[in-house]
């Protein structure tokens, strides 16, 4: 699955749930999805969190199948910045 379809996704998500602070996934080469001011987006910026993964291991974890405290445990994950912001992605996806 594309960043770009990942960040269609969400936006729709985002219609009816609400995301406080902005969150960057940031995938290497395949390149980084944010979720600011409401949306979500494939455009690099500065964010108050970052999480650093695979595209395929973001498919997973959008998809509930990769639970991210493993993934943070196993390194698949990384994260930087305020872990509070990736903890409120918890509400967008349920």
């Amino acid at each position: 699955m594309a960043l770009e379809q990942i960040a269609a996704d969400i936006r729709k998500a985002l219609e009816t749930k609400s995301f406080s602070g902005s969150l960057k996934f940031d995938c290497g080469e395949a390149g980084v999805l944010v979720l600011a001011n409401g949306t979500a987006s494939t455009t690099d910026s500065k964010t108050d969190c970052t999480l650093r993964l695979s595209q395929e291991n973001l498919v997973s974890l959008l998809k509930g199948k990769l639970n991210p405290m493993m993934a943070m445990a196993t390194g698949k994950l990384k994260l930087s910045g305020n872990p509070a912001v990736a903890m409120g992605l918890a509400k967008l996806l349920g």
